[in-house]
């Protein structure tokens, strides 16, 4: 490690300075892979005959695939007994092929939906992962680094919404296969010029148990439940924005705005809010951002019901933007609290066995505010929300030490 550390330094400060955005890059470039799927989801069910149901099952198979190999790869410490980087790599590589299976013929259902799953599987070698790398690299400035990765992810969520606004006519094997080359070099440039960081510790053995290690440090667990719930609402959020903007045209036929491009626009917005909340982390605490961020949003769910009643499609559009930012500037500091108070030699298993947990809870909030859409009001259903919010907030003023 001192040896390391001593090269490290001699690198000197400019290759410091290419690290975060090499790892940034990497990360848009790899996780291309998770969203690329939503792209072409309408033209793999026209292409391959399938049921219009087709696109709730491939939807999810790469939810299921993500929390499987979240759960693997924590149980085995892989991200922490393995170079964090070479692992980045492998999976990127082998996601790549597996995205790229997709263009085959003949496919049915099972095997696209096999395919979908093996491809988020993977994914748990590369979103987490690179997170882990970015903590190997910065100790102080952490929720900024990480502000700069989850906001590259959420520019790539909003992106299907984008290419649906604008009704691009982009072969969509042609697509598959270029998120692919780009996934590719995303783990090409990792392995190249990312190499193991200055603060990394490593784990020499399997442990198996290292996934609950950590909860016992009371600081950890107020960070992981933070983060919790947090994701009970923002996947439920990002997916139901545009039943949110059909609702409110609904309720005023007179008024008129493009859905997809304002889908866009509210999730995509977010990549800016992670950063701007990494930045006032390097001001003011990480936990009081992130508190405060959760709590904005929290707020936002309760005031739902009424923003529905108004008649002005501009106040309505600035309240989701708000709601935009603030669903999201929390996430990159709840990493960085559960990154910063892992124990150091685990801490790749920890931020994996946090999202395999986080991403699980994704799943029930969805499938129950799309249930409750079928019996209540859509004015109204968006409350439920609150609830990750609010246990989130009671677990963090809990640990206000």
């Amino acid at each position: 490690m001192r040896q390391h550390n001593k090269s490290f330094k001699l690198a000197g400060m400019n290759s410091y300075k290419l690290v975060l955005p090499i790892i940034v890059v990497s990360q848009f470039c790899c996780t291309s892979l998770w969203f690329a799927g939503n792209g072409v989801m309408n033209d793999l069910v026209s292409t391959f005959n399938l049921d219009p149901s087709a696109v709730g099952h491939l939807t999810s198979a790469v939810q299921f695939g993500f929390i499987s190999g979240t759960l693997i790869f924590a149980l085995l410490t892989i991200a922490d007994r393995f170079s964090p980087s070479k692992v980045f790599f492998v999976c990127a590589l082998i996601g790549s092929l597996f995205n790229l299976a997709t263009i085959l013929d003949n496919q049915t259902l099972y095997s696209l939906v096999t395919i979908r799953f093996c491809t988020g599987f993977f994914l748990a070698g590369i979103y987490p992962v690179g997170m882990k790398i970015a903590a190997d690299y910065y100790d102080k400035g952490l929720g900024l680094s990480l502000g700069y990765l989850v906001g590259a992810l959420v520019v790539g969520t909003a992106f299907p919404h984008f290419l649906k606004a604008f009704d691009t006519n982009v072969n969509w094997q042609y697509l598959i296969v270029f998120i692919s080359v780009i996934a590719s070099i995303g783990g090409i440039l990792m392995l190249l010029f990312v190499p193991n960081g200055p603060f990394r510790k490593a784990s020499q053995k399997l442990q198996l148990s290292a996934w609950s290690q950590n909860f016992k440090d009371k600081h950890f667990r107020a960070a992981a439940f933070g983060y919790f719930g947090h994701m009970w609402e923002l996947y439920a959020f990002w997916a139901f924005v545009p039943l949110m903007l059909s609702t409110f045209l609904t309720n005023n036929p007179t008024l008129d705005f493009e859905v997809p491009l304002w889908s866009f626009i509210i999730i995509a917005v977010g990549g800016l809010a992670c950063i701007l909340s990494g930045y006032l982390s390097l001001t003011y605490k990480t936990k009081r951002v992130a508190f405060t961020a959760l709590l904005l949003s929290c707020l936002c769910c309760l005031m739902s019901p009424f923003v529905f009643q108004w008649s002005s499609q501009y106040l309505f559009l600035g309240f989701l933007l708000l709601w935009g930012i603030v669903v999201i500037a929390d996430s990159p500091l709840f990493s960085t609290l559960v990154a910063q108070n892992a124990i150091p030699k685990l801490k790749g298993t920890a931020l994996t066995m946090v999202n395999c947990i986080g991403f699980s809870i994704t799943i029930i909030s969805i499938q129950l505010i799309n249930y409750v859409a079928t019996i209540w009001n859509p004015s109204y259903i968006f409350m439920l929300l609150a609830i990750g919010p609010v246990l989130g907030l009671i677990a963090l003023y809990k640990n206000t030490d």
